[in-house]
This record gives structure tokens, sequence and C-alpha cells, in this order.
């Protein structure tokens, strides 16, 4: 995730999530405030909502802690919990073998990638490969773009545009055939301003995952691997998922 914007912590963004218990831990629970549709600012209420905001409120109930909840720029969001100043952070955080040397992570709650996304009555794209020789939109400079052109042999209609709202206009107006680009930007124009008129189909392409980050050594490990466990198992994490993404992506 992108980790230019300048963000400042929220004192007056601290909130106090309602407890499982009367004697339950409180722990402080950080996140970057505008990874969209992660987490990000609800304008009218000023508090924070996204995917990430559900997962974390129904880990905790779970899990049996109460939490404090602030924002921070997501570039101080490892040192914070490096440090001991904060307990928990959620934030599109990607796991990888160099921050888990430093911070414990939960097993991952949530498979990024690439997605293709294509008008709603398009019955003719279901992978890749249908793709070939297709006028595709994607944006200029980005990983996806990179991947179209090392997986399609016919190449010539990738297009790529300067924002994602352009390319997502051109599907609508039926400029491009499709669009690819990162699943959670895509799932989310599909669920919000394109839904009805536009679907995600097929598998991830070049997953990472993401998964709750913890400090060093926290007890809490193990209760929150059983939360996320839970939440898969009643179909709580679809119903979560679908809300801000669509569709849940098929396995390859």
């Amino acid at each position: 995730m992108s980790t230019k914007w300048l963000k400042t912590l929220g004192a007056g963004l601290a909130l106090s999530v309602a407890a499982t218990s009367v004697s339950a831990e409180t722990l402080r629970v950080v996140t970057d405030p505008s990874f969209v549709p992660f987490e990000m600012m609800d304008q009218e209420t000023g508090e924070m909502i996204g995917f990430d905001m559900e997962i974390i409120a129904e880990v905790a109930e779970r899990s049996g802690f109460d939490y404090d909840l602030n924002t921070m720029d997501f570039n101080g969001i490892i040192p914070a919990l490096q440090t001991g100043n904060v307990d928990i952070a959620i934030a599109g955080i990607t796991i990888t073998d160099e921050r888990e040397e430093i911070v414990d992570f939960s097993d991952p709650y949530y498979d990024s990638g690439l997605r293709i996304l294509v008008s709603q009555n398009n019955g003719d794209v279901d992978e890749m490969s249908d793709l070939e020789g297709m006028k595709v939109g994607t944006k200029i400079g980005s990983t996806s773009y990179d991947f179209l052109m090392k997986s399609l042999d016919d190449n010539d209609g990738v297009t790529p545009y300067p924002g994602s709202s352009d390319m997502y206009m051109a599907l609508m107006s039926g400029a491009v055939d499709a669009v690819f680009y990162d699943a959670p930007n895509v799932g989310y124009f599909a669920s919000t301003r394109g839904k009805g008129k536009v679907k995600t189909v097929g598998p991830l392409y070049e997953g990472q995952q993401y998964g709750i980050a913890l400090k060093n050594g926290s007890k809490w490990v193990g209760p929150v691997n059983e939360a996320l466990a839970e939440i898969k198992e009643d179909g709580t994490y679809k119903t979560i998922y679908e809300k801000w993404f669509g569709p849940m992506p098929e396995d390859k």
C-alpha cells in the first residue's frame, strides 16, 4: 500500500470499543486512516470505518479484549509495535519475512493481488488467457501493467491510464473490454460506483497476504488466530468481505 500521504496521529480519534467483559484488558490498536476501503474516516460521524475496522471489531470481541483505536502514518506502525507504544496494528499490512523478524503476525486474513474487472453482462472472460487480443485498461507504471505485458502473447490492446477512475470510466463506456488492477481497488469499485454495471471475475494473480501485526511476543497471537478462524468458519468473514469488495475470488 502507498505510504506517501501525510497523516497525523488522530488524538481526537481514540475510540473506546465496546467490551465483551467489564474486566477485559484494553489494548492499544493503531491503523492507517487512508487505505480505502480497508480503513477510512466517515466524514459524517468522524469514526473510522472499512473492512479492517469490522475485522478487528469481530476479533476483539471473540478474543476477549477491549481496544482503543488511533490512527497513524503507515510508516510509523511497525516502529510503534517494536517500541511497545501500541499492541496491535491492522492496516492492510503485508506479511513479509523482514517484518516477521521484528513483530508477530496473525494468520493471513486477506489475500490481495491483481484481478480482472469486466462489464456485468460479459460472459466471455473468466481468466487471464481470455484477455488475449482484447482492449484491457490498467494503470500506468503499475505491477498490473507489467503482469499483462508478460502474460499476454497478444498484448497490443493493453491500454495504460493515468488514474484508476480513468480506466473504470473507459470500461463502463465500452472503450476497453476489461480492466486489470489491484484486487481491493477493483473489488471496491465493483461494489460501490460500479455496482450492477461491472463485476470481478477469475482468481487473484501475483498474490500477497495481509496479517494483523502484534508486538513481538504478544500473548494475543493465539486468541487472534482462533477468532480469525471462527469468523471464516461461521460465514462472518464472507459477509464482511462481500460488503466491501463484492464476491470473493475463486481459487486458482
